[in-house]
């Protein structure tokens, strides 16, 4: 039994950040289903990798070929994205089936779109539809402008990834954009088992935004809150998570075969190189939760001999958040900031994908 199996008994579905054609033909994302790995999110930056790195060879014929049909940019990069997508959701289809909410792969929206809420919707429907497996997840950023295209996706049958969460206000307005799609999917006559859903929580970038504040004040108070923000952040996101489970329209909806909306720990590998590299994996142990890991994470859990157990405790990060404005922290506009930022990087790496591919 690998540690991927032993972190799954504690209720932990352990995903790859990852992916590339590489990976799929090479055999070793099936190799990593067989440890243990039981799906995979990608996101923009990902893609810019995996296509920068293999443009001239692994996706060369294609880009040869889409080139020669007359495919403009957009058309080749979603083509080739799409294509690496469908191939990971074949090779984690068994999964698929024998769990119902795992072996999903993720696919986002363009994230141009972030703040346009009517469009992320349209096309969320157009990658579903393009996509064509039923273990796909589209990812709709959770800013306020594609909040309610959230709910419009699901209600639709289509299972969501929503991605970019840094708040817990906003981790609770995705919540109630998830139920009420389930709601609606339900009176639209959708079977509730094949929607599944998860609520991607940023952890890492949280600690990497604080820890300079946390240096310049330079007091022992302030010093000895470095490396908490983020893993108090995540936990109380879970406390909320576990009270939607005593919520009366989720219990309506379990009795109708819905499946919970797991929170999905995303950004888990350490920045800081003094950390220990599973520090967001072994922090935030809980049942019912994805932690999607870059592969230097995977790595260092499947060599850890290190035990896991579920042991989270509310009010210690509830205490920590609060300390952090005694040092001038405003923990509310970092978590905005961080947004924004998340999202123009996804931007950012879009573009760059766009310039590599059109260069090729």
């Amino acid at each position: 039994m690998t540690k991927l199996h032993e972190i799954a008994s504690h209720g932990v579905s352990v995903w790859l950040d990852d992916l590339s054609r590489n990976r799929i033909q090479s055999g070793d994302l099936a190799n990593l289903r067989d440890q243990g790995v039981l799906g995979v999110t990608t996101n923009p930056a990902i893609f810019k990798a995996a296509i920068t790195a293999g443009a001239a060879g692994i996706y060369g014929a294609d880009l040869n070929r889409l080139k020669a049909d007359g495919a403009t940019v957009e058309e080749i990069v979603r083509e080739l994205t799409v294509a690496d997508v469908q191939a990971a959701c074949d090779v984690f289809s068994q999964t698929y089936i024998e769990t119902g909410n795992d072996g999903c792969v993720s696919i986002e929206v363009d994230p141009r779109l972030a703040f346009d809420g009517d469009n992320t919707l349209k096309q969320a429907v157009e990658l579903y539809k393009y996509v064509n497996r039923a273990n796909v997840m589209i990812k709709i950023p959770a800013t306020k402008e594609s909040i309610p295209a959230i709910t419009g996706a699901i209600a639709r049958g289509i299972s969501v990834n929503v991605t970019l969460i840094f708040s817990i206000e906003r981790y609770a307005e995705v919540i109630q954009a998830w139920l009420a799609g389930l709601e609606q999917a339900k009176e639209n006559g959708h079977d509730l088992t094949t929607i599944n859903s998860v609520a991607s929580f940023f952890v890492s970038r949280v600690d990497t935004a604080i820890d300079p504040m946390l240096d310049e004040v330079g007091t022992p108070a302030a010093l000895a809150l470095r490396g908490k923000a983020a893993v108090a952040n995540a936990v109380l996101a879970y406390e909320l998570f576990e009270q939607l489970k005593a919520d009366v329209r989720w219990k309506l909806l379990a009795a109708s075969g819905a499946r919970i909306q797991r929170p999905l720990w995303a950004s888990t590998g350490v920045k800081n190189p003094n950390y220990d590299p599973l520090l967001y994996v072994s922090s935030l142990v809980a049942p019912d939760t994805v932690n999607t890991m870059p592969q230097p994470t995977m790595n260092a859990l499947l060599e850890t001999t290190s035990d896991f157990k579920f042991d989270l405790d509310y009010q210690s990060a509830a205490d920590t958040i609060a300390a952090l404005s005694s040092h001038g922290v405003s923990f509310a506009q970092v978590l905005a900031n961080l947004e924004s930022a998340g999202v123009k990087q996804f931007v950012d790496a879009w573009g760059d994908l766009l310039t590599t591919v059109e260069q090729a």
